[in-house]
Order: structure tokens, then sequence, then C-alpha cells
């Protein structure tokens, strides 16, 4: 888990939910940045994803549940609400924990344990693509970078290219956060990245590939993180 944002309205509980996220952060022996939201249009606002989404359900304005169909598909969502009846619903939209406040420390622990657990699965799963009316299957790990020319889609691994007609941003949607899109035309594997010299992402493949100046900054962060995390995770 690289990164864990969590949305509440409710500031004595936002500033609670931090508290606790810090903590098992620090307990974990993780690496992950922490970021905290009073809403859900300040959150929609935000054009990153999160590993793991800590989300209010009862949110005023954007509820918790368009929220979560914005971030769902590469953030595990941990619903925090006050109202157990909306359970089901939680699950409908691919929660992973539905947690009834108030949140207890084991509780919460036990939920960001869950939504890692399924982040380790996602990292082993394979990526299915038709071709030429043939379903092809490759393990997500083994995908350095993926690029778009044209309208083809490029996929490349440590063995070999494949095209397909399909966009980068379809991809982009069935990726979890090991993935960064990282120029218009580029989204890159971030556990291939050996270093960055002048814009560039250079890969353990020997290929590089560009980083568009605008988002270098975060580029820089989320790589950071994830760097951080997969040390953590060797030295364990």
């Amino acid at each position: 888990m690289n990164s864990l944002a969590i949305c509440e309205d409710n500031e004595f509980m936002l500033e609670k939910l931090e508290e606790m996220a810090k903590l098992y952060v620090k307990n974990k022996d993780l690496h992950a940045g922490i970021w905290t939201f009073e809403s859900g249009e300040e959150l929609m606002r935000e054009k990153e994803d999160f590993d793991v989404l800590l989300l209010d359900y009862k949110l005023p304005g954007i509820s918790g549940v368009e929220v979560a169909k914005r971030f769902g598909k590469r953030s595990r969502i941990i619903f925090v609400t006050a109202y157990k009846d909306y359970a089901l619903d939680a699950f409908d939209v691919g929660a992973v924990h539905y947690l009834v406040k108030p949140v207890t420390k084991e509780r919460l622990f036990l939920a960001l344990d869950r939504a890692r657990e399924q982040l380790g699965r996602t990292r082993r799963k394979k990526l299915t693509l038709m071709k030429d009316g043939t379903l092809e299957r490759i393990l997500i790990n083994d995908i350095t970078y993926c690029e778009v020319f044209g309208h083809r889609l490029c996929i490349h691994t440590a063995e070999d290219c494949r095209e397909y007609s399909e966009t980068l941003d379809m991809l982009e949607e069935q990726l979890d956060g090991q993935f960064f899109r990282c120029h218009r035309s580029f989204l890159v594997n971030m556990a291939h990245i050996l270093s960055v010299d002048k814009g560039t992402a250079i890969l353990d493949s020997g290929e590089r590939v560009l980083v568009s100046r605008r988002r270098q900054r975060e580029f820089m962060r989320r790589l950071s993180f994830f760097l951080k995390d997969e040390v953590a995770r060797w030295e364990r």
C-alpha cells in the first residue's frame, strides 16, 4: 500500500481516522502517504487514484457511493458510516469492508489488512485482452510499460511487445496503483523502474519512458512511496 485517502465531513472523526491510519502505517512498517478530504467534491477534484480509500458513506453533496464509483476500479474502498442499513449497497460498489461508527483501532486495522491483501492479489492478476478474435492473458507484473500510437495500444513486457486496438484510458482503468500515467501516451509499471534521468524513467529492460513535465512532480512522489513500500516488504 503506497497511498491512503480519508474522506470524512466530520472534523473530529476525520482527525481520529487519520490518527489511527498513521498508527497502522507505523505499526506495519509501511511508507504510505496519507491524504485527508472533507467532502466528496474535494476528493473528486483529485486527479490521482489511491490504493485505499476510507470513505464516509453519508457525505453531504456528492454521496459516498458516487465517489466510490469514481475510485472503486483501482482503489480499495472501506466505508465508514453511522448507518448499518447500507452495508449491502456498499458491497454492490465493490467495497472491501464496511465499518460502523464509532470505529475502533482493532476494526480499522482489520479492514486495512483486508484491503492490503486484495492489493497483493491484484498484483498477481492477469490482464485479459481480445486480439483478432482471440483472448490473450498477460501477467500484470510482467508488463513494463504501455504506450499508444495512432489507434494502436502496445503492451511491453521483458519478452515482447503486443499490439491491440484498445485505448490507454481503458487499460488504465483496469490496472492498479502500481502503474502511473506518466505521459498522455505512456503508462509505466513502477515495479520495473530502475532510475529517473532528466524526465525519463529508465526501466530494468533497458527501455526509457518519457515523463511529461507537468506530471514529473506527482510521478516522483508516487514512485517514492512505491519504492519505500517495496523495500519495507523485502525487509519484513
